[in-house]
C-alpha cells in the first residue's frame, strides 16, 4: 500500500469519484439535448403523438429522470469531496444550496414531463427499453397543468440555475483560479 501524499497547497485537489463524475457529464449532455430538443420540436395540443422529437423529447427526459434517481442515491451513500478550506463561508453555502436546487429541478422537471405523458398516454421508456410508471391517471387535468408549468415556467428556472452553476465554475477557474472546478472535470484522478 502506498502512503498517503501530504496535501500542499499545490496538491492535486479533493475531486468526486468516477462515477460521480460520470454521471455528472452524462446529466449535463442529456439536459443540453433535452432544450435543444424542446426548443426545435413541435407545440404539443389535442390529438398530438409522440414521434419524431416529441419522442426523442420524451426518452432523452426518462433517461434524465432515471439518471437524477441514480445521482441521488449515489450522492447519498458516497460523500463528495471536502471543499477548499479557502473558500469564504458564504461560497460554501451558496454552493450547497445551488446544488440542492439544481437536485431538485433536474428530478421536479421531468416528473412534470412524465405526468404530462401520462396524462396524454403517451409511454415514456428510459434509455429506449425502461418502461416508466404513469404517475395520473388518462387525461387528468394535473397532468396537462404539470405539462404546461413544465414547459413555461421550471424549465426556465432550470436552465436559469444551470446558468448560476456554470458561471460559478467560471468564477473559480477564471478569477479566483482555485481548484473548485477541478474536482468534477473528466481528466481529474484518483
Amino acid at each position: 500500500m502506498r502512503p498517503t501524499p501530504h496535501k500542499t497547497a499545490d496538491a492535486l485537489p479533493a475531486v468526486y469519484d468516477p462515477v460521480a463524475r460520470a454521471a455528472h457529464w452524462l446529466t449535463f449532455v442529456l439536459v443540453a439535448a433535452e432544450f435543444v430538443v424542446g426548443w426545435t420540436m413541435p407545440d404539443i395540443g389535442w390529438g398530438t403523438e409522440p414521434t419524431g422529437l416529441i419522442g426523442l423529447h420524451l426518452l432523452l427526459g426518462g433517461s434524465l429522470l432515471v439518471i437524477i434517481v441514480f445521482r441521488l442515491c449515489w450522492r447519498l451513500t458516497h460523500r463528495a469531496p471536502p471543499q477548499p478550506a479557502s473558500l469564504p463561508a458564504w461560497q460554501r453555502w451558496s454552493a450547497g444550496a445551488t446544488h440542492v436546487a439544481l437536485y431538485a429541478l433536474l428530478l421536479i422537471v421531468p416528473l412534470t414531463g412524465l405526468a404530462s405523458a401520462a396524462a396524454r398516454e403517451w409511454p415514456v421508456r428510459a434509455f429506449g427499453f425502461i418502461t416508466l410508471p404513469a404517475i395520473v391517471a388518462p387525461h387528468a387535468k394535473i397532468g396537462f397543468k404539470l405539462g404546461d408549468l413544465h414547459s413555461d415556467i421550471l424549465s426556465w428556472v432550470l436552465l436559469g440555475a444551470i446558468g448560476l452553476h456554470v458561471l460559478a465554475a467560471l468564477y473559480h477557474r477564471l478569477i479566483n483560479r482555485d481548484t473548485v472546478l477541478r474536482r468534477m472535470l473528466p481528466s481529474v484522478g484518483p
